[in-house]
Order: structure tokens, then sequence, then C-alpha cells
């Protein structure tokens, strides 16, 4: 122990340090058992104390005096009403840390936990963790049988060194944890990404509100709102089923006994009652995919059942209830379609809270490498064997899947075809580079069916990217010919990293026919032309 004057902050016992008679010296006390370590030199003991309890607090004061002659009682007295009161406490306690007169450079503090009801335990850990009170933390313990009558144990914990980092490590590794289980164990690089899972599981862990994942189709967010289930599962926060439901298979009538239920005879088909989906999904969590495909009338409903956990299902005079928790997913511009009136503007606020783009594959180059070593186990365990590449295979791969031939337009789902498709046609499981140039040139011609496709304008989702970038009135505005090719200049944009790959991709025979080539100048004048920049069509504007 330091030479310094030592001070012991407690909180007057009022069931353990009470005690009448002689035979209270037989009895251990935590107050005063503080003052009867030979290795414990207490030079002044503040004892915080309800005046209400002062016949006691006296008491205490008298039998440390006579303990440790040398040891100073300071009795400080605390103002709360309710000792089990979080608030009253904390404020109590947190008001007498700031008026004290510290001397940490004079001075050594110990906080005394043992006594004192457990709010006020909890208070004055977190006061101390905090250094409002500038000490380390003591905590005792009674003697053994055999050594009944003395001072028991003490335990000193300095929650600024390496034994109390240890403990704190722990919740930074569960984090950690908690972080690969959404990720699915894979090593992502992509710094993005992985704030983007870090924020994600800070949600998941800490709310009950609906969260939002937009991104394109194939980007992952169905596995990841299967995952962030599983997390919540795990931690004890969630008891019920996993609902998913993909917005976009359900049609009129159907769409509302298969979201909300139906009691028998309410149309024609409904011969026996429904529970429906948001029933099933009572107390677990609803992943509605594609929230953008419903209808304006079953997004009233979804809305009055977030709300008020009840809705009615058609045909019923009786509402049902059912407390689920909700994750959309869309691969719509939301705020655009409820601007034009084709997604309810009410709803759109309610799911809007806790909204995560999940990027494309295009966008994160650096993680292909490892989720195609996820791709190949997920293979071997299907097909039964241990699928590899041999490096030559693996090199040729990795460069196609990043150079600006490789679109990815399907994301994940088109990395998880292309590799089941090469490991069940390489002989003994060992993918070669003939395998992965089958495998280029098949992706190419299904990426270039793709291109003309969107480029005859019929793609859904064209106009709303038109609509987000240039605002609804002026797309409207535009030639047939100028909406197509500037719907899929927008494309290629956001499928890019940089505007001179987005300029190689668009201009990839022309440029072959220049002596000098500058893709990026040619791309932004055409941009210009519509009043764009690379920032706005890219979508990665602040």
């Amino acid at each position: 122990m330091s030479s310094r004057p030592l001070v012991v902050f407690g909180i007057l016992g009022t069931s353990l340090d009470a005690g009448k008679g002689p035979a209270r010296w037989e009895k251990w006390r935590p107050t005063v058992s503080l003052c009867q370590h030979e290795d414990l030199l207490v030079s002044r003991l503040v004892l915080l104390a309800e005046p209400r309890f002062g016949d006691l607090a006296t008491q205490i004061e008298e039998d440390v005096r006579h303990a440790s002659p040398d040891t100073i009682v300071e009795r400080i007295a605390v103002t709360w009403k309710d000792a089990w009161d979080f608030e009253e406490v904390y404020a109590g306690l947190h008001d007498i840390a700031r008026a004290y007169p510290w001397k940490p450079e004079r001075e050594d503090y110990l906080i005394h936990l043992t006594t004192g009801t457990h709010v006020a335990q909890i208070c004055l850990f977190l006061l101390t963790e905090a250094r409002y009170f500038p000490g380390r933390v003591i905590q005792t313990s009674p003697p053994r049988k055999e050594t009944r009558g003395g001072p028991g144990a003490y335990t000193i914990v300095d929650l600024d060194l390496s034994r109390y980092d240890r403990i704190a490590s722990r919740f930074s590794r569960e984090r950690h944890e908690g972080q690969s289980f959404l990720k699915a164990g894979i090593d992502t690089k992509n710094a993005s990404f992985n704030r983007l899972i870090e924020r994600v599981e800070e949600v998941a862990k800490a709310s009950r509100a609906p969260m939002l994942l937009m991104g394109p189709t194939g980007a992952g967010k169905s596995q990841l709102a299967a995952r962030i289930y599983e997390l919540k599962k795990a931690r004890r926060q969630i008891q019920g089923e996993f609902v998913p439901v993909n917005c976009a298979t359900l049609r009129g009538d159907a769409a509302m006994a298969t979201l909300f239920g139906h009691k028998k005879g309410a149309y024609t088909g409904a011969v026996a009652d429904r529970p429906g989906l948001l029933r099933k999904a009572d107390g677990g969590l609803l992943f509605l995919d594609e929230i953008g495909e419903l209808g304006l009338d079953e997004q009233a409903m979804l809305l009055r059942a977030i709300e008020q956990k009840a809705f009615y299902p058609v045909g019923a005079d009786q509402e049902v209830k059912s407390d689920f928790l909700l994750i959309a997913g869309t691969n719509r511009d939301l705020g655009a379609r409820a601007a034009r009136g084709d997604f309810r503007e009410d709803l759109y606020a309610r799911i809007n809270l806790w909204t995560f783009r999940l990027p494309a594959l295009r966008e994160r180059p650096e993680d292909i490498e490892p989720n195609l070593d996820y791709e190949l186990e997920l293979a071997s365990r299907l097909l039964g064997v241990n699928v590899t590449m041999n490096r030559a295979a693996r090199e040729a791969f990795l460069d196609f899947a990043a150079s600006p031939r490789a679109l990815w337009s399907g994301n994940f789902r088109d990395l998880n075809a292309c590799v089941t498709r090469m490991a069940t046609l390489a002989h003994g499981g060992r993918i070669t580079k003939e395998n992965v140039a089958e495998e280029i040139e098949r992706l190419e011609l299904a990426w270039a069916s793709g291109r003309i496709h969107l480029q005859h304008g019929s793609s859904a989702g064209g106009g709303e990217i038109l609509a987000e970038v240039l605002g609804a009135e002026a797309s409207t505005k535009l030639d047939r010919f100028d909406r197509a090719q500037l719907e899929e200049v927008l494309r290629v944009c956001r499928a890019s990293r940089t505007l001179s790959e987005a300029g190689r991709t668009l201009f990839a025979e022309s440029r072959k026919e220049r002596t000098t080539v500058n893709d990026a100048d040619r791309l932004r004048k055409y941009l210009a032309r519509f009043g764009l920049d690379w920032q706005t069509a890219s979508g990665r504007s602040t």
C-alpha cells in the first residue's frame, strides 16, 4: 500500500452493519471490518448514511474508533428517500462526489461496494468508473467458519488497470463475435461495409424498432435479416419464429389473406380460417422483403399492425394481437416512391428510423476473395467433396471478378451460382483454369443479354433511378431515347467504383478505335448535359 493517507468511502449497511450488545463483536460487520485489517490502515472513513439510521451510524462510528483509534470517522448524510430508486440514488451520490474536497495528489481513495442496496452499489460503481469518485474499488467478505470473529477478507480492484481491462475486453470480444456472426464468419475487408455491420449489430442488440435494409437484388438483405434474428434469439431478446415474406409475390386478395389472415367465407375460396403471417410472427421477427411491392391497402393495415400491435383479418370483426419485430427490405427508392404517392409516407416514416444500405458486390472488390472462399465451403458441403481451386484458376477468377468486365448484376447470387457451377463441373472437386474460363464466358453472355434487356427499357426500377437523380418532374420531360440511355449510364455509374471505371465499361468498344482515350472526360461531359456530376450519378453524394 502507498504511504499516503488512505480514505475509504462506504454506505452504511442497515442490515449487515447492524448489531447490539457485546455479541455484535462476534458478528461480521463490513464497515467495522474495514478498520480491523492489520495491513489496511484506514486514515479516514467517510460514512454515507441516511439520517433516519442515525443511531446505527453513531454505533458504527464508536465501534470503528474502538477497533482503530487512529481512524477518523466522517459522516455525510445522503439525501435520497428511496434507496431503491436508481435516479434518486445516482443523483444523490453524484452530488456528494462533486461537492467533496478531493485531494488525489495527497490521498489515496477506496470505494467500498459491499454495503448499501444493490441499486446504491451499482450507482457507486458507475460513478467510480466515471472517476467522479477518484479511487479504487474495495470489496469485503466475511471470515471462514474456522476464523469466526475475524475481519474477513478484502479485494481491491483498480478500474484503470489491466485486471479491469480484461473484464472489459470480454464485452469487446462479444461485440466482435456478434459482428462476425452477422457476416457469416466471412473476414470482410471493405471498411464501409464493416462499419455498417458494426452499426447494425449495435442497433439489433439495443432496439426493437423497425429496420429497413436497402440495396440491390442479391446484396444479402435476406441473409442479414435472418442473422439479425438469430443474434436476437441467442441473446434471448426474441422467442418467436423468423417469418420471411417476399412481398413481390403477393397480389390482390391473396396478399391481404397471406399477411393478415382471413375468416372462413370472407371471399370465394376462403373455406377455412387462416391465421396469416403477421400472426405467425407473434413474439418473433417478420421480414418483409421487397416491401415496396405492397399495395396501398396492405401498407395501411401494416402501419396499424406496427403501431398498435393489432389488426383485423379479412372478413373479421374482431382484431387480432401480434407483437412482432419488423425488418423490411427493398431495392427501390422508397423516398421517391412516397413522393410520387406510390408508397405511404406515414409507413415510410415509421420504417425509416434505422435504415442501412447494403452495397453491391462491385462496390466491395476487396471482399470478393473472402466471399469466394465462403462459397467454396458451401459448395463442398453441398456436393460432399472438398472443392478447391488451383493457383492459376484462383488468380484468373479474381482478376476477372474485380475487373470492369464483371458486372455482378445479381451480386452475391451471381457469385454463388458461378461457384456452384464450377464446383459441379470440376473433376475431383479441383477447379482448374479451364473451368474458370468456361464460367467467365457464361457470365459475360448472361450479363450481355441483361444489358440488351435494360437498354430496351423493360427493367423495373429504371424510371425510379431517373426520378431519384433528376427529380420526378424533370425525368418525365426526357425523350424516350434519352431516358433509356441515361438509365443505363446511371446503372453503370452506381455499379462502378470510379468515374474512369464507369467510362471504361460504357465506352468499351469505341475506345478500341481511338488513339488516345479519356473515358472519364467523355462520361463527365455526357453527365453534364443533364446537369449531373459523378457524385450524384453514382449515388455517392453526401
